[in-house]
């Protein structure tokens, strides 16, 4: 039954996964609404709070972020051994914990192992949500996902409103209150997750530790380390998340150092984005549905891509208004190259990987977004805006050619999945007729689907 020409709310009140879905939902608002505080209010925490000069908070939130690369592979794996929703669970109490002791403690090194431990815990929080999705949610996980990222921007958006009134107070016990709510989230959304039920895997059994495995399961499930294909488009994927960086570092710091854009209009940016995002996400999701489709709009981020550093190559050099606008309309190309991305990194991560070993791959896949975290701000400082406008052209003109070479790959192994699953297994022909005799021959199964 589709479902596509509801609107947000109505989607809201029914999601995919119906009652483990909408619960899962609000926990994830709350979750990023105190990501959203804690955010808008790290820098000036360490700065104030816990004395820590510029270079010190650069080094403490760069190095976390790497140390949180791991946290998604890490989760992954355990995800094929243990319940979904229990490490989840364990994943929101890591970071309650962490925050709580970030209010104790001092120094840089405790205060970087603190870190670490949060973004590790925020990553595998992350693919833990990615897998109860793609479990509970079925072949409505587009949709699930399109609701997922509707309520996380609108948690993000509310995180930054409080934490807008505790850093206009300014005190350092406004600076731990802020804390504090980033902590509240955390445990609010670990009781909301206890009240979902493990959801099934593409099996159909539950997936926990204990289960007893049946006749195919014995065989060694896939690595997707030992997966050239998937790797291939993990490592693509990589520059296929940069709009992130663009949208938050890019279009800031150009604004500031090269043009004459009045700094005030930096929060639009994220206003745009916010509110484009929440509307259109949904639609956009509903049009981008299935794998084959979600290679395709791998084709339109690229593109988007390029647009938007065209636009700030050649636009943004008149005067203040004309390069407000050139921006502007940046943000809002830039905003569309995500909506693209959010469909199809995550339904190509589905469908590209084996269903038996589908979290450890889906932890992988989790990497890309990490490591462009990391990178993607380095490389946009470091390389990009120092070469003026011919770094933002170089950027888009590769960005978007890495775009076509994802999008063939990804159409490749999936023509290549499609083959293996239509054709009947090998053995002999007398097998193989037994098979038919007995009404077990293969049956076709929608592109991008595994029987299973």
């Amino acid at each position: 039954m589709r479902h596509h020409g509801d609107g947000l709310l109505a989607q809201l009140r029914r999601p995919p996964g119906g009652r483990d879905g909408r619960i899962m939902l609000i926990a994830q608002f709350l979750d990023r609404a105190g990501t959203g505080v804690w955010a808008a209010s790290s820098v000036l925490y360490f700065t104030f709070v816990t004395r820590l000069d510029a270079r010190q908070v650069g080094l403490l939130l760069g190095v976390a972020a790497v140390a949180g690369i791991a946290g998604s592979p890490l989760t992954g794996q355990l995800a094929e051994r243990l319940p979904v929703r229990r490490l989840l669970i364990g994943c929101h109490l890591l970071r309650l914990g962490t925050m709580g002791l970030l209010l104790v403690c001092d120094g840089f090194a405790r205060l970087l192992a603190l870190m670490a431990l949060t973004c590790l815990a925020e990553r595998g929080a992350k693919t833990m949500e990615m897998l109860f999705a793609t479990r509970a949610a079925g072949a409505r996980r587009s949709t699930y996902q399109a609701l997922s990222r509707s309520s996380a921007n609108a948690g993000y958006a509310l995180g930054a409103g409080v934490s807008a009134l505790g850093l206009a107070v300014g005190t350092e016990n406004a600076y731990r209150a802020l804390i504090l709510a980033n902590a509240l989230s955390f445990a609010v959304a670990a009781a909301l997750v206890w009240r979902t039920r493990e959801p099934r895997s593409t099996t159909g059994r539950v997936a926990a530790a204990g289960d007893d495995p049946g006749p195919r399961s014995r065989t060694p499930a896939p690595s997707p380390w030992r997966d050239g294909g998937y790797l291939r488009f993990v490592l693509l994927d990589i520059p296929m998340n940069l709009d992130d960086s663009v949208l938050n570092v890019g279009l800031p710091l150009w604004l500031v150092n090269h043009t004459t854009a009045p700094h005030a209009f930096v929060p639009a940016f994220l206003v745009v984005n916010t509110v484009l995002v929440v509307v259109l996400q949904l639609h956009i999701s509903a049009r981008a549905e299935g794998p084959y489709r979600a290679a395709g709009a791998v084709g339109l981020y690229g593109a988007a891509m390029l647009a938007s550093c065209v636009l700030l190559a050649f636009g943004t050099g008149g005067g203040a208004w004309s390069a407000s606008a050139a921006l502007l309309v940046t943000a809002m190309v830039v905003t569309a190259a995500e909506l693209m991305r959010s469909v199809s990194s995550w339904e190509l991560a589905v469908s590209l990987a084996p269903d038996r070993a589908r979290a450890s791959y889906l932890g992988v896949a989790g990497m890309s977004q990490s490591v462009q975290k990391s990178a993607g701000p380095l490389l946009l400082t470091g390389a990009v805006m120092p070469a003026g406008p011919a770094g933002w052209l170089t950027l888009g003109a590769v960005v978007a050619g890495l775009s076509v070479v994802q999008r063939r790959s990804s159409l490749g192994r999936l023509a290549a999945m499609r083959s293996a699953t239509d054709t009947p297994a090998a053995g002999s022909s007398e097998d193989r007729t037994g098979e038919r005799t007995r009404g077990t021959a293969p049956t076709p199964t929608a592109p991008g689907r595994r029987a299973g």
